[in-house]
């Protein structure tokens, strides 16, 4: 997921950051979705998550470090094993006690995360909450990780790719469809069947062309601050097209 939207500023500064009405008609409240990494914040939360684990000395510098670099270039190629990726990266939850992983993950949202969250994205969130909307972040990064990303945003609903627990412990494996690619179509239409909210009205907010399959089914698919094949894919059918970083 590069920061294509640094390299093609130019092209955004013309380009409303909130696609909003500005109209005085009412507004009717609706669904409105969030990919995570790269979109609400400035950069890839599992793969900060990896570096974090590389710097403390928890894992083997060498070795993890390269693979997680190839399974993140992977993915900004579109051409990730998912399920791959997720024997790599839930393997570490299962050689620790939950508490022990609790203190990572606390240092590693104050040293890793809180740099990156983005002012403008607060305001984003915050200007559909306030026209009543429903807010969900829904990311391929697994729940372990995002939960407290999310709640820090304020957001209430999250479908994450969720990591199987067994007797309070973490087994390594994953349950449900993982979050990625036509995996969120999924698990989005699984979520509503259990929800009063639809798609009627509603928003998705990517940076990544991984998420060309959900983007298609919102009625208002949206940009931010887009990889290359994303950003060709959106000018080429009218998308909105935004920045949510510093200019």
């Amino acid at each position: 997921m590069p920061n294509i939207g640094r390299i093609l500023q130019p092209f955004f500064l013309k380009i409303p950051c909130y696609p909003f009405h500005s109209d005085s008609r009412p507004k009717i409240m609706s669904l409105a979705i969030f990919d995570l990494d790269n979109t609400l914040i400035g950069d890839d939360s599992d793969h900060l998550w990896g570096q974090f684990l590389v710097d403390q000395g928890i894992v083997d510098r060498e070795q993890y470090e390269a693979a997680n670099q190839q399974f993140y270039d992977d993915y900004k190629a579109g051409q990730l094993d998912i399920v791959a990726f997720l024997n790599f990266s839930l393997k570490v939850l299962t050689l620790h006690e939950p508490e022990t992983l609790f203190a990572w993950r606390q240092q590693f949202i104050e040293e890793k995360i809180k740099p990156v969250m983005l002012p403008a994205a607060s305001e984003l969130i915050k200007k559909h909450r306030s026209q009543g909307d429903t807010l969900l972040v829904i990311t391929a990064t697994n729940r372990f990780v995002t939960e407290p990303i999310v709640k820090m945003l304020g957001i209430d609903n999250l479908l994450a790719t969720e990591p199987e627990t067994l007797n309070g412990r973490y087994t390594g494996h994953f349950t449900d469809a993982p979050c990625y690619q036509g995996g969120k179509v999924t698990r989005l239409n699984h979520w509503l069947l259990n929800s009063n909210e639809n798609l009627a009205g509603s928003y998705f907010y990517s940076d990544s062309h991984n998420d060309l399959p959900l983007l298609e089914r919102v009625e208002n698919p949206i940009a931010v601050d887009p990889d290359e094949t994303l950003y060709k894919e959106a000018s080429s059918r009218n998308w909105s097209i935004i920045s949510l970083r510093e200019r």
